[in-house]
């Protein structure tokens, strides 16, 4: 993808303006509900994304009125078990918390159900003050079926998690702050630049370090303590075998800003 480009698809956004770019969930008339298409649409724009080495970072956001009001309910209500079985609805978000490089999550209004389990797949959440993050699904008679039941625990606590699951009630931006679901709380008219600042730093870094740490990180969630840390030392001694890490050490020493290439 070139710089500065708008890349059509039916139910997103997507603008490259390198070193980042954001992708717009765009259901705008159904509140960004989560259709199997958009999620396939999100998965193949970041599929590109992390092919593309121009860009370091991206921006994940519903826009300036919400973020996603959770799933499709129209096109789930009258499926059976066997249906939702063999089309692994929620399975095939996996790509999108597989993504590799740094995604932050722009979140204005509701972030609900499917939504909030998207923006609890990103690596930081920036929330506009009007925002409310919540999983209903148990007023539908479910549970969430995309991470939210497992992602909520391991960030805000079982208890604060139970509240969620068990009383479908959302919370608001700066509640998600003191559970430390979100990174930053921002007026609502600065969510999406604020998280664009945010990315254009992440894509300051050094793009493999960023790529392991990400990866790193998120072993802490799977693996007991001793397999992590065989991870993380196994990368850390990694990246003295690239350029990256000659070029930051050698800046440092020279009191510069280092520029990283990726290599």
């Amino acid at each position: 993808m070139a710089d500065d480009t708008a890349v059509g698809y039916e139910n997103i956004l997507v603008e490259v303006s390198a070193p980042i770019a954001t992708i717009t969930l765009n259901r705008p008339k159904v509140l960004n509900a989560l259709s199997p298409d958009l999620i396939r649409e999100v998965n193949e724009a970041l599929g590109e994304l992390d092919a593309d080495s121009n860009v370091r970072a991206v921006v994940l956001t519903g826009g300036a009125r919400v973020f996603a009001a959770g799933a499709d309910i129209s096109d789930m209500a009258d499926r059976t078990a066997v249906d939702q079985l063999q089309r692994d609805q929620t399975g095939r978000w996996a790509g999108i918390a597989a993504f590799s490089k740094p995604l932050i999550a722009a979140v204005n209004g509701y972030a609900l159900g499917g939504g909030c389990e998207l923006a609890l797949m990103c690596d930081l959440i920036i929330a506009g003050d009007s925002a409310r993050l919540g999983q209903p699904e148990i007023n539908l008679g479910i549970i969430p079926g995309a991470g939210g039941t497992q992602r909520w625990p391991r960030t805000a606590g079982k208890h604060a998690a139970m509240e969620v699951m068990l009383l479908g009630a959302p919370v608001t931006a700066r509640r998600a702050y003191e559970l430390g679901l979100v990174n930053k709380v921002v007026p609502a008219e600065m969510t999406i630049t604020a998280a664009q600042r945010i990315a254009r730093q992440a894509a300051e870094k050094a793009p493999l370090a960023a790529r392991m740490a990400k990866e790193a990180v998120l072993k802490a969630f799977e693996t007991p303590l001793a397999e992590g840390l065989a991870v993380e030392r196994k990368s850390f001694y990694f990246l003295f075998s690239t350029e990256d890490q000659k070029e930051g050490m050698h800046a440092f020493l020279e009191k510069r800003r280092g520029v990283f290439k990726g290599k």
